[in-house]
């Protein structure tokens, strides 16, 4: 559905310490990293699209965040949406929602918010049902 989307940042250093390990955490690759032109792009490895990509504004204006815009990042378990939320406030993200499920969405959204250093919101979910689910107690 997407071909790419792209997050302003204003410090391109800041943002590649705070969006390599996360990306890193989410099994997404680093596809290019131009420091001269500030802007890095990653993707899901063997897939040329979707690109998620963070770096200064086009028009050379300074980065704002919008209001109600945030990307959702899909994790492959809730383990894994929990180390991502904890990797992006160990990297100046800060906190807009623990780890958690959040039924108003579905039954099994367990997802996380945060934003990253330039303030635009992100998530990490999950909508998988844990691996247990179904399965008698012992």
């Amino acid at each position: 559905m997407f071909s790419h989307v792209f997050v302003g940042v204003s410090d391109f250093e800041r943002a590649l310490a705070f969006y390599r390990p996360l990306m890193a955490s989410l099994g997404i690759a680093e596809r290019f990293c131009d420091a001269a032109r500030a802007w890095a792009g990653w993707q899901v490895p063997g897939q040329a699209r979707p690109l998620f990509v963070v770096g200064r504004p086009w028009d050379g204006h300074g980065h704002a965040p919008g209001n109600g815009q945030m990307a959702a990042f899909l994790a492959a378990d809730r383990a894994t949406v929990a180390r991502a939320h904890a990797l992006a406030l160990a990297h100046g993200g800060s906190d807009e929602g623990a780890p958690g499920l959040r039924p108003d969405y579905h039954a099994h959204y367990y997802g996380a918010y945060f934003r990253d250093p330039d303030g635009n919101k992100l998530c990490v979910v999950c909508h998988d049902a844990p691996p247990d689910a179904g399965s008698p107690s012992p």
